[in-house]
């Protein structure tokens, strides 16, 4: 009795030997209670889970097996950090149970492998609630199905790694890659990365390419992707670079660039670095290239460089100047101080002293003149002028250096009023300055023209010669201060060659422009200034005069052309809407008795022709009673003169006009 007992127990033990080692949930499987779970006690279990249990209790990686129709789960050591706090409960208990909360995800795989189909999961997302709370979670895995002696499938099983940390890491890596790369992208300066000899582009950044122009380069080699920089130095620095390991440092080298399909070459100028890029045996594999295009910053320090000069050659022609006068003065100082000169020869030399220091005071009041005016330390005193009073004002200035010069001068004026606001001193100054140039440098019997025109809302002055002319380099510089064409070695016409300067900066201060133009050395010169027109005090209104009375009609237009105002005359209606449509009056004075219509029915049509519509009528008629007027006033009329109308009264209307206009 004893014995059979003692085999029994020896025969149970070696049922269980399957579940022998495995670790804690070796140990776990053989002492748990199995009376509550599908698969029942391990000595009841099939042969194919046991050989699939002791080969997963036996293996370092993590596994699990679910059995029978409720798929009872079974799991090994290293599995035990999938479950998380799932652990040690889920031992035994039903899949779906265990893993409700992906149950939606992995259901489908399941099912497949319980009808016999192995399955592959790379990097599957699962939201695992293992530690009280929702995660994130990547598994790689395989589901296969398993089958009972019979050959039929029983249940899956599982092998699988958690993939968290790597996901979460390559996440991590590929967001800071992006975000590097939108560094590069955005960054202020020029910056590419070329690969092997060829010099293939990898990447570039925006800046780079607002550079080069926007053209697809990537993955082309530099000498495919910038045809037009060969020749001009860079592929052979980035051989030198790229052969030695050895960076290369350019400041402000300029580079020719098509950056316009089918466009010009630019010339930019570009700070950069060839940073060669090793590779993990220490190898160049390529070059970083990183820089900025200065060719802002170029171009204003060639402008100061240059500014410099022109200040320093106007110092010098400064000082030659101011010596000039200062020899003549000397000379007469010392022959006066020897007290042996005749009356003659004392006057003369008087003279010559008195003539000499003018043209030494001169000199300095243009200096200062000009500080002045470019300080803004300048107050114009502002006033309604014609430009053609101006301009008579000037040329009576340069006269005597015209004349002893026997220039031809040709005057064009305007034939009309050319009206703008303006300080006359300062305006006369400007033109007398723009004639005195031109008087300087045309040889003695030369052509001068001035020509004052109006349009365009603008008073055009233009002073035209054929003198020495402007050599194209010196034209665009022509009105900047210190900047003066060249001279002859004499220097007999004097001067600072500041006059330019002054005549654009007063032009400025007037709202308007100056501008040069020349053929070049020998081909004279055309210099023109371009001043806003202004309405005069007294109107310059354009006004239309309808009446059938010829004489009164031309009386009248006569009287207000003296005030300075356009007239047109029209002896009947329809002649007046034609008119009006043309010339598009300001002021209409229409007699009421018109031969074709009446005035009140002109009056309606002028109102309804766009033209017209806003302009100011003013019915002149012989009738005054309180009936005329009411119906004028119906018609569309603005005022209602009596003849004869007193011109106070025409004038106080056109104030009006001028006013409303």
């Amino acid at each position: 009795m004893q014995e059979n007992r003692q085999q029994s127990d020896e025969n149970h033990a070696g049922a269980l030997m399957f579940l022998s080692g495995g670790g804690e949930v070796g140990a776990m499987m053989r002492a748990h209670d199995w009376s509550t779970s599908p698969l029942g006690h391990p000595r009841t279990w099939p042969q194919a889970l046991r050989t699939v249990v002791g080969l997963m209790l036996n293996s370092k990686f993590p596994m699990f097996v679910a059995w029978g129709k409720e798929l009872a789960f079974l799991y090994n050591d290293p599995y035990r950090e999938v479950l998380g706090d799932k652990h040690p409960a889920a031992l035994g208990g039903r899949f779906h149970d265990i893993w409700a909360e992906i149950w939606h995800d992995i259901n489908p795989l399941i099912e497949r492998a319980l009808r016999g189909e192995a399955t592959y999961a790379d990097r599957l997302y699962l939201v695992m609630n293992r530690h009280g709370y929702d995660e994130p979670t990547w598994f790689t895995f395989s589901y296969s199905p398993v089958r009972d002696e019979d050959g039929a499938i029983a249940g899956m099983y599982c092998a699988c790694v958690e993939v968290t940390e790597q996901v979460l890491a390559e996440k991590y890596r590929n967001e800071e890659n992006e975000r590097l790369r939108g560094l590069f992208s955005q960054a202020p300066g020029i910056m590419a990365v070329l690969r092997g000899p060829e010099h293939v582009f990898e990447l570039t950044n925006q800046s780079y390419m607002q550079l080069v122009g926007h053209r697809p380069i990537v993955g082309k080699r530099a000498r495919e992707a910038l045809p037009e920089i060969v020749g001009q130095g860079f592929l052979e620095l980035l051989d030198r670079v790229y052969a030695t390991g050895e960076p290369f440092v350019g400041h402000a080298l300029p580079v020719r660039l098509q950056r316009e399909p089918e466009g010009p070459l630019e010339e930019r100028y570009i700070d950069f670095v060839y940073q060669p890029i090793r590779d993990e045996n220490g190898a160049v594999s390529g070059i970083f290239v990183e820089g900025s295009d200065v060719t802002d910053r170029k171009l204003v320090e060639d402008e100061l460089r240059a500014a410099n000069r022109q200040k320093d050659q106007f110092l010098a022609m400064l000082a030659h100047e101011l010596r000039n006068p200062l020899a003549p003065i000397m000379t007469a100082a010392q022959l006066l101080k020897l007290g042996r000169l005749d009356a003659r020869s004392v006057a003369n030399a008087s003279e010559i002293i008195v003539r000499q220091a003018e043209h030494m005071t001169d000199l300095v009041n243009d200096l200062l003149d000009v500080s002045r005016v470019t300080r803004g330390l300048v107050t114009l005193e502002m006033e309604a002028l014609d430009l053609n009073v101006i301009v008579s004002a000037a040329v009576e200035q340069v006269r005597p250096l015209i004349d002893a010069r026997r220039h031809a001068l040709t005057l064009q004026l305007s034939g009309q009023p050319a009206h703008v606001t303006g300080d006359r001193t300062r305006l006369v100054q400007v033109i007398s300055n723009i004639l005195n140039n031109a008087a300087k440098y045309t040889a003695p019997g030369g052509r001068i023209v001035l020509a004052v025109t109006v349009g365009d809302g603008q008073v055009t002055v233009a002073v035209r010669d054929n003198g020495v002319g402007i050599a194209p380099e010196v034209l665009p510089y022509i009105f900047d201060l210190f900047t003066q064409a060249e001279r002859t070695p004499d220097r007999s016409q004097g001067g600072l060659g500041i006059g330019l300067a002054l005549v654009k900066s007063l032009v400025a201060l007037h709202g308007g422009t100056v501008h040069a133009r020349s053929e070049g050395l020998g081909q004279g010169s055309e210099f023109s200034i371009c001043l806003p027109c202004a309405a005069p005090d007294n109107g310059n209104l354009r006004v239309l005069v309808v009446d059938d009375n010829a004489d009164a009609a031309q009386m009248l237009a006569a009287l207000l052309e003296v005030q300075g105002h356009a007239v047109s005359v029209e002896y009947d209606a329809r002649g007046a809407l034609a008119r009006a449509r043309s010339e598009h009056p300001d002021v209409l004075l229409l007699d009421i008795g018109l031969p074709d219509m009446d005035g009140y029915e002109l009056a309606r049509r002028l109102r309804a022709q766009p033209e017209s519509a806003g302009a100011t009528l003013v019915a002149l008629t012989g009738y005054g009673q309180n009936q005329d007027r009411e119906e004028a006033q119906q018609a569309g009329f603005d005022h209602y003169l009596v003849k004869p109308a007193d011109l106070n009264e025409v004038n106080e209307v056109l104030a009006r006009a001028e006013a409303r206009r």
